[in-house]
């Protein structure tokens, strides 16, 4: 009778432990400690357990968990870490290592290739004192870092940020790491590819239609393949297009076109400095 009892009252711990592990999957990381408590976790107190009872056992707790996973579950907590941004007063001089002997490789200007829009510029990294940011030269071609100093600059932060995925002409806008929206885009032609890179935004510009649309964000890099005869600067830009057919295709000078409604939905988020992540 004793032998009966313990083990009626394993298989309501087993069966307790099983539902608490679908439970715990349904309502993420707020019940971790009772998420561990499996049934081969509670085997181990019980050298007694018919080994074949066990795996039956196990495997339906297994299968509810798995029908848990599949299905809609609450958004995770929201990332803290954000993105430093810098105003840059005056043009300063970029340095291979962060200290103030270190060879000059560049220069960050205080306004912008065409516009001269005051720079806020993305700072990469900082260096290990917080004195110094790593940051992508704007303008600059082959691409190369330098290290900022940091001292009497504003600093600003964001949590959005922009990635392109040339492979699949589309551009991706995230904040805290979760993705917000996502939008096809024309991008450079197979003669003229869209150089990747780790740019920021530098202008924001509206227009009154034509080729580049209503509006364009202009970033820190430069298109050193531009197509035979342009005549239209080589800074790259986000900006829409007065050829919607174009967009989802690899057809432009460099630049990455998008439809009217795919600017309005970037406007309030793509804020001067913001990193745009470009990759193949």
């Amino acid at each position: 009778m004793r032998h009966d009892r313990l083990r009626v009252s394993w298989l309501a711990t087993v069966l307790a432990g099983a539902l608490v592990v679908g439970s715990s999957s349904l309502w993420g990381a707020a019940n971790d400690e009772a998420a561990a408590r499996t049934p081969a976790a509670v085997a181990r107190t019980d050298a007694s357990v018919d080994p074949s009872f066990l795996s039956a056992i196990t495997t339906r707790a297994r299968d509810a968990q798995a029908d848990v996973v599949g299905a809609p579950s609450r958004p995770e907590p929201a990332r803290t870490s954000s993105h430093v941004l810098v105003r840059v007063p005056r043009d300063l001089a970029l340095r291979a290592e962060p200290r103030a002997d270190a060879r000059v490789v560049g220069t960050m200007p205080s306004g912008s290739k065409y516009y001269d829009v005051p720079i806020t510029a993305w700072v990469e990294k900082l260096s290990p004192d917080g004195r110094w940011g790593r940051v992508e030269i704007p303008y600059a071609w082959p691409r190369r870092h330098g290290w900022l100093a940091l001292r009497g600059l504003a600093r600003h932060t964001t949590n959005v940020e922009v990635h392109v995925d040339l492979s699949e002409h589309r551009i991706t806008v995230s904040r805290f790491g979760r993705v917000l929206f996502a939008m096809p885009a024309a991008t450079g032609s197979p003669a003229s590819p869209t150089p990747p890179g780790e740019y920021f935004v530098t202008d924001r510009i509206p227009f009154s239609g034509g080729y580049l649309g209503t509006f364009a964000f202009g970033i820190s890099g430069i298109q050193p393949r531009l197509p035979a005869g342009w005549s239209g600067g080589n800074q790259l830009a986000i900006h829409g297009t007065d050829d919607p057919a174009s967009i989802g295709r690899s057809v432009s000078a460099g630049c990455l076109r998008v439809a009217e409604r795919s600017l309005d939905r970037l406007q309030p988020l793509l804020r001067l400095g913001t990193p745009v992540i470009v990759v193949r």
